[in-house]
């Protein structure tokens, strides 16, 4: 028997809202301020790239061309625009499975449900947005005639340290949380579904948490799998490309590293989060295997299938780099 309680309570004071119920001020939310220290993070860590001159280019004909402080501003917000874009179309026309928004297009970018209550643009996808921001950054360079590796290789480092805020949003709203857990970190969050108290196995698992049941429902605790996406795929790959970045032995190792490494972290983190109820599994062994816990290995996930593919795409970046490289060295 526990005496202590083997979990933890949600926070009750944290809301989506950070002044909730203030007039006007009840707008703003916690995931878009997250999203603001995100991108100037991400524009701090560039600026200090900028200082050292991992930005700067020399050309044909021998010259040095010294990027500035105005470049990485409008690299980076080109890079923002095309990546809310993407991460919201990806959200809406690959991970809902209502169909409204192919129907209703415009409904994409409305920022209001069907009350009228607003809501932002609530739903957003890290794989659309990187496929968005990638488009994004090689237009940019394209348009400006600046290395196109040589710039995504500098964004890639600033970005982990930037999306450790972007999921510390997802925790704060409550969202896209674990499946259930007996470790002791595992957190009851109030927006998770709920068990019956007389099916014998949830008796079984909050007893082994030491959670007390009273009524006929109980909402048990689960991985809190945002805060673990923040540290491996935010603060941990950060400290990785912040520590190669120096050393990289040619333009583009950066960004395959970056690509390899997220898809990497992030197929193995998948497994203690809870695919969507609507989706489910997009490749499964056990086919009655439920969502709110890891039967097996081999019941895959939308996001896991995205991200073998990231570590796939992010190898044959590697080759190409590497390739690339070596040819440009011969001419010289």
């Amino acid at each position: 028997m526990n005496f202590l309680p083997l979990y933890i309570n949600y926070p009750s004071w944290i809301q989506p809202e950070i002044f909730p119920g203030v007039p006007v001020l009840g707008l703003i939310r916690w995931y878009g301020l997250m999203y603001i220290f995100a991108f100037g993070t991400a524009f701090i860590i560039l600026k200090k790239l900028l200082k050292e001159g991992a930005l700067d280019e020399t050309t044909a004909g021998g010259t040095l061309k010294k990027a500035t402080e105005d470049d990485i501003f409008s690299f980076i917000a080109t890079g923002i625009v095309f990546l809310l874009i993407g991460a919201r179309v990806f959200s809406t026309l690959v991970y809902d499975t209502t169909g409204i928004y192919w129907k209703k297009p415009w409904l994409i970018f409305w920022p209001f449900n069907s009350s009228g209550q607003f809501t932002g643009l609530a739903g957003m996808s890290y794989h659309g947005g990187f496929i968005g921001g990638l488009l994004g950054m090689i237009f940019w360079c394209k348009k400006n005639r600046r290395k196109t590796l040589k710039w995504i290789d500098a964004m890639v480092t600033a970005i982990p340290l930037g999306y450790t805020f972007g999921r510390l949003g997802n925790f704060l709203n409550g969202e896209l949380y674990g499946r259930i857990t007996t470790a002791p970190w595992g957190i009851i969050f109030p927006q998770a579904d709920r068990f019956s108290s007389s099916i014998k196995w949830v008796q079984d698992f909050a007893n082994q948490c030491g959670l007390t049941v009273t009524g006929a429902m109980v909402n048990l605790p689960r991985h809190p799998s945002q805060l673990y996406e923040a540290f491996f795929e935010g603060l941990v790959l950060f400290a990785i490309l912040w520590l190669l970045h120096k050393k990289k032995p040619f333009d583009g190792f950066s960004s395959a590293i970056y690509t390899i490494g997220y898809g990497f972290f992030r197929f193995f983190i998948e497994y203690f989060r809870e695919p969507d109820s609507d989706i489910g599994y997009r490749i499964a062994a056990d086919t009655n295997a439920p969502l709110y816990l890891n039967t097996s290995l081999l019941n895959i996930s939308t996001g896991q299938i995205l991200c073998l593919l990231m570590i796939a795409g992010g190898t044959a970046l590697l080759i190409f780099s590497y390739l690339l490289s070596k040819k440009s060295a011969k001419k010289q």
